[in-house]
């Protein structure tokens, strides 16, 4: 489940000043394991000075390209990105988990539909996944983006998403929101607001026609225009969410202590099952999550940004009560089923039985 494979970098290709995409080869044998659903991620590891670190990085590819493409926009101080833009070379090989993630919908060829798609600047990534792919494999649907960025010269995939629009003329769109550049039109320049969400279904987009909306970018600007979609009668279901972080530097700078945390020093034996092995091990009732203890006895748990951000850790509590820091990833009804981030999850009870094979 959690296992890395050596990809063979065979193109690099700079997109902006600061991003870089890269072409990826699965080796002989592997081809079937990254098989991708569009919207999906990877998750790349490297070790940096005896550190081993994780990242995720959207796949920009649709699923008829016929290729494995990832972006990696360089982030100020982040190791795994500048390596990624300034170190890599065609020729290289860098260790990916299989695809993951839920980003996106089934596909019917047979269907007419309308997709809405917001993301801001490098949160474009997944989604010119899902623009790409539902165009090819949805022949009678029509996609319309709107993209948020500080200045045109900061847009990632530019010239390939005007490409799109020439190819699929009629059926794709695009709406440029530049924050830090003046536009003709007052409502294409700026932040996204609530204000700026009324005035874009009331001039351009008939909430009425939509039928699913994707929404990738920090998290503030996801809040905002979700809750412009449920205003103007899109329902919760119909939105899907993906949320990128700028850095993913592990989990939160302070860790936050359950309002039901036994006292400290207070065990829990804790039974994790991961492709068909159970290891049982006991750890601390301190706020110290199941994904923390699992590596620390040598339990190859996956993982990539310790966050909360991505579900790469996703998991599910057969046995026992525990607390989720933060879920950034995960669905409702997942939760109701059972289902956790383990890096944010931390036990309540003296017993936890979770399954990462469920």
């Amino acid at each position: 489940m959690s296992r890395f494979h050596p990809l063979t970098v065979t193109d690099v290709r700079r997109d902006t000043r600061d991003a870089v995409v890269l072409t990826l080869t699965p080796p002989e044998g592997s081809a079937d394991a990254f098989a991708f659903m569009q919207g999906q991620y990877l998750t790349l590891r490297r070790s940096f000075d005896g550190e081993e670190l994780r990242r995720s990085y959207s796949i920009c590819s649709g699923r008829n390209d016929g290729t494995l493409r990832v972006a990696i926009k360089r982030v100020d101080g982040g190791a795994f990105s500048t390596w990624a833009n300034e170190g890599l070379s065609p020729g290289d090989t860098v260790e990916a988990m299989p695809p993951m993630g839920k980003f996106h919908v089934d596909l019917d060829p047979s269907t007419e539909r309308h997709h809405l798609a917001f993301a801001a600047g490098s949160g474009i990534t997944p989604v010119l996944s899902i623009i790409k792919t539902t165009l090819a494999e949805e022949p009678g649907s029509r996609v319309t983006l709107v993209y948020s960025n500080s200045q045109i010269s900061g847009i990632m995939f530019r010239e390939e998403l005007d490409d799109l629009k020439n190819e699929y003329m009629g059926r794709f769109s695009i709406l440029h929101v530049l924050g830090g550049e003046a536009q003709d039109i007052d409502l294409f320049s700026g932040r996204i607001d609530a204000e700026k969400m009324d005035a874009l279904f009331e001039r351009w987009i008939d909430p009425a026609s939509v039928d699913h909306a994707f929404i990738c970018g920090p998290e503030g600007m996801m809040l905002t225009v979700a809750e412009g979609l449920k205003r103007h009668g899109l329902s919760e279901d119909r939105i899907k969410f993906e949320l990128f972080a700028s850095s993913q530097p592990g989990r939160a700078k302070t860790r936050a202590v359950s309002r039901q945390e036994a006292r400290k020093g207070d065990m829990c034996e804790a039974k994790v099952t991961l492709d068909g092995t159970t290891r049982t091990f006991t750890m601390p009732k301190d706020g110290t999550a199941i994904l923390d203890a699992a590596l620390a006895n040598n339990i190859d748990a996956p993982w990539s940004c310790k966050a909360g951000v991505c579900s790469t850790c996703r998991a599910k509590v057969l046995e026992g009560e525990v607390e989720m820091i933060q879920n950034q990833a995960l669905e409702d009804y997942e939760v109701r089923a059972g289902y956790v981030l383990s890096c944010q999850c931390v036990p309540l009870s003296d017993k936890v039985v979770l399954s990462y094979d469920e």
